[in-house]
């Protein structure tokens, strides 16, 4: 066998113990490379999917206790200048398995993008929510990250059974629940959530960049980064900045408009 026609077969996955025991027998330097590559990538593989077991703990548990729909919820966007925040509410199925889903914060770009186009495509049910600056600065940051959450919830088709809420006690509320602090490293469903939110948050300040060029929402989300900072003191406040946080509070003060 060419150690082109190997490569090809080790790209494979679940190849069987014999054919590993008879390509362990070549001798040749370019098989035994891929074998060692192989047996690494299998490794991760192995990691991901114990790790996946792990953060599906408290999905499992409301499973055994009776609920089918199990819904996981995270918001992004607390911290930023400029720009909504964003909520997303995902119920998975329980036979999902998405590799390498994280909180969204620990991953690259790349996978980011890759998992959110599988989650929106897999899932039972998913919901994304906006709530403007406008309304950040009527309820204050806090209460609009849970008025988000629980618009998200509202608007998905399928009512959940119970809710995985990130970091944000839903006191009083109709359907029953679990707040825990990390929750989008903790559990697949509030992960799923987290990417959904995060990955359309940037892709909506990506937009806004387009419409506001000078503050590189681009590749700042509406974070106060220097590049935007020097955009507010050389162009002023838009129409997407938050009046109440500071540094725009002051400027609006002195006048400082776009």
């Amino acid at each position: 066998m060419k150690i082109s026609e190997v490569k090809e077969l080790l790209n494979q996955d679940n190849i069987s113990e014999e054919i590993l025991n008879e390509l362990k027998k070549d001798e040749r330097s370019g098989v035994q490379k891929l074998l060692i590559s192989y047996a690494k990538k299998q490794e991760k593989k192995l990691f991901y999917k114990k790790e996946y077991e792990k953060k599906s703990f408290y999905e499992n548990k409301c499973y055994n206790n009776g609920c089918k729909y199990i819904c996981g919820i995270d918001e992004v966007g607390r911290g930023p200048l400029a720009g909504p925040v964003v909520a997303a509410a995902v119920i998975l199925k329980k036979d999902n398995y998405f590799e390498g889903l994280n909180d969204s914060k620990k991953l690259s770009e790349k996978k980011r993008e890759e998992l959110y186009e599988q989650i929106r495509k897999e899932a039972v049910a998913y919901a994304i929510c906006e709530v403007d600056n406008i309304e950040i600065e009527k309820y204050n940051i806090y209460n609009a990250a849970r008025i988000a959450m629980q618009r998200a919830v509202e608007k998905l088709e399928v009512k959940p059974d119970f809710l995985l809420i990130d970091a944000m006690p839903f006191e009083n509320y109709p359907i029953p629940n679990f707040s825990m602090v990390k929750g989008d490293e903790k559990s697949v469903s509030i992960a799923a959530a987290s990417v959904i939110a995060k990955v359309y948050r940037d892709n909506l300040m990506k937009e806004y960049a387009k419409k506001y060029p000078h503050y590189d929402f681009e590749n700042n989300a509406g974070y106060g980064t220097k590049k935007h900072l020097e955009g507010l003191k050389e162009h002023g406040v838009t129409p997407i900045h938050r009046r109440d946080f500071e540094p725009i509070k002051s400027m609006i003060q002195g006048g400082k408009h776009e």
